[in-house]
C-alpha cells in the first residue's frame, strides 16, 4: 500500500507497506549532485556524502557504522549527477534507531576540519582508482566532451585540484544550500505502518529548515565532438553517445525499449552482431543516462586497436537500421516482454521499491503503478522507435571518446555519419 505525507518544512515522505517481509529499506534522497556545482567546487557534493559518516555531536564515525552493523543491517550512500541518497536496510524492529541515526548525520554532523583533510586523501585515492580503470574512466572522459561546458559534464568525484582545495566553509555553504527540506524526500518500503513512520520522521527531522528558493540549473546545447586520449593500454576503449529523452519525457519508455534492442542485453543487436557473429569485441553494450530535463544514450566497447574502426562502422550501421524502421514485430514484442519481466522481477526487492518510490516522487510528484508502466510499454510501436531514432541518431549531435593506443588522425567526423 502506497502512502504520501508532506511535512511543514517541505520534506516529502513516501512509503509502501509490505507486510510479508521482516525488513525495511529506508532512504533519504537529496536533490544534490555534481550538476549543482561549478568548476571551482567540483566534487563537493560527493565529499559531503563522505563527511556525513565522519561524526556528529552525538556519535563518532565508528558509532555511526557500528549502529547498523550491530543489528545485521546495511548502510550506504551514493552521489550522482542530480541526486544523493543515504540508505539503510534493517530488521523492522530497529526502524526507529535507523531513522534517529539518519536524522543525526543530517542535522548534527561536525564537518571536522581534521576529518575533512583525511577524507580528501581517501577521495583522491578514489580518483586514482578510477583513472586506473579505463572502462570506468571513459564515462567521465566522454561526459566532459559530450556535455561540454554544462555542469552535467563535471565528474562526480571532482578533480585532484578541486578536492585538494576544499575547506570546511565550502562544505558547510554547499550543505546549507542543498540539504534543506524542500530538496529532501524520505522513502521506505517494507514492514512498516505509514502513520507510525511519519511520526518517527517528524520527531527526528523537524528541525531541518525548508527553503523557498529552488536551485535553478542551466539548459544545455549538445554538438558533435571527438576526443582522443592516447594511453598505453592493452585495449582501446570507445564510447559513442547522443542525446536521449529525459526522465520525465513522454518518450522515456520508447528510449528504454530502443536501448534494449540496440545493446541492452546479450540478445541485443550490437552484442549479437559484433561479439557473437564476428568475435570483434568481448564487451559491447548500450545504456541510458536520463536526467530530469535531458538524457544521454551511450554505446561502449573495448577491443584491440586493429578492430576499432571496423566496430565503429558496424555500430553506425545498426543506428541507421533503427532510423530506417528495420524492426521486426517479433523483435519489438520480445523487447517489450524483456522490459516487463525485468521490471516485475526487480519489484521483489524492497531496495528497488524504495528507490522507485523516491524517484517517482522527485520526478513526477506521484507514484507510478506497475499497471501504468505495462500500459506504456505495450503501447510502443515500431513507428515510435523509428521516430525517436531519427531524432537522436544524427551526426550533428553524435560524439565519440577514444582511450588507448590510437592516433587522433585515424578518428575523423566521417566515422560518425
Amino acid at each position: 500500500m502506497y502512502n504520501k505525507t508532506a511535512l511543514d518544512n517541505g520534506i516529502r515522505i513516501v512509503t509502501e507497506e509490505i507486510n510479508h517481509v521482516r525488513s525495511v529499506s529506508l532512504g533519504v534522497w537529496v536533490e544534490s549532485g555534481s550538476r549543482y556545482e561549478d568548476s571551482t567546487i567540483n566534487g563537493i557534493a560527493h565529499c559531503i556524502e563522505h563527511m556525513l559518516f565522519k561524526g556528529t555531536k552525538n556519535r563518532s564515525a565508528l558509532d555511526i557504522v557500528s549502529s547498523i552493523d550491530s543489528v545485521g543491517g546495511i548502510m550506504n550512500a551514493y552521489t550522482g549527477k542530480e541526486l544523493t541518497s543515504f540508505y539503510v536496510k534493517i530488521p523492522d524492529y530497529h526502524l526507529a534507531m535507523a531513522i534517529d541515526l539518519l536524522a543525526d548525520i543530517f542535522q548534527n554532523s561536525l564537518f571536522d576540519p581534521a576529518e575533512l583533510d583525511k577524507e580528501k586523501l581517501v577521495i583522491l585515492q578514489e580518483i586514482h582508482m578510477l583513472e586506473d580503470t579505463p572502462d570506468e574512466y571513459i564515462y567521465d572522459f566522454f561526459g566532459k566532451i559530450f556535455w561540454d561546458d554544462h555542469p552535467l559534464g563535471l565528474p562526480i568525484l571532482g578533480t585532484k585540484d578541486t578536492v585538494t582545495r576544499f575547506l570546511r566553509n565550502n562544505i558547510v555553504d554547499f550543505f546549507t544550500r542543498q540539504y534543506n527540506g524542500n530538496n529532501m524526500t524520505i522513502a521506505a518500503a517494507g514492514n512498516l505502518k505509514h502513520d507510525d513512520f511519519v511520526s518517527l520522521v517528524e520527531q527526528s527531522f523537524s528541525s531541518i529548515k525548508g527553503s523557498s528558493i529552488k536551485e535553478e540549473t542551466m539548459g544545455c546545447t549538445v554538438t558533435s565532438n571527438i576526443a582522443i586520449f592516447e594511453k598505453d593500454l592493452e585495449q582501446v576503449h570507445v564510447m559513442i553517445g547522443t542525446l536521449a529523452p529525459a526522465s520525465t519525457s513522454d518518450d522515456r519508455y520508447t528510449a528504454v525499449l530502443m536501448n534494449t534492442i540496440l545493446g541492452g542485453s546479450m540478445s541485443s543487436r550490437l552484442f549479437q552482431e559484433i561479439r557473437e557473429k564476428r568475435g570483434l569485441a568481448y564487451t559491447i553494450h548500450s545504456f541510458l543516462l536520463p536526467y530530469y530535463d535531458v538524457g544521454m544514450l551511450g554505446i561502449y566497447f573495448g577491443a584491440s586497436e586493429d578492430r576499432v574502426t571496423d566496430i565503429i562502422t558496424l555500430v553506425m550501421e545498426e543506428l541507421k537500421k533503427l532510423s530506417n524502421n528495420s524492426l521486426l514485430e517479433r523483435e519489438i514484442q520480445s523487447a517489450k516482454e524483456q522490459m516487463k519481466g525485468n521490471f516485475l522481477l526487480s519489484m521483489e526487492s524492497t531496495d528497488i521499491r524504495m528507490t522507485r518510490l523516491a524517484k517517482n516522487e522527485i520526478y513526477f510528484s506521484r507514484n507510478i503503478e506497475f499497471d501504468e508502466v505495462v500500459e506504456h510499454i505495450n503501447g510502443i510501436s515500431k513507428e515510435n522507435v523509428k521516430d525517436l531514432a531519427g531524432k537522436i541518431f544524427r551526426s550533428e549531435i553524435l560524439s565519440m571518446a577514444v582511450l588507448g593506443r590510437v592516433k587522433k588522425k585515424d578518428f575523423t567526423p566521417e566515422l560518425l555519419m
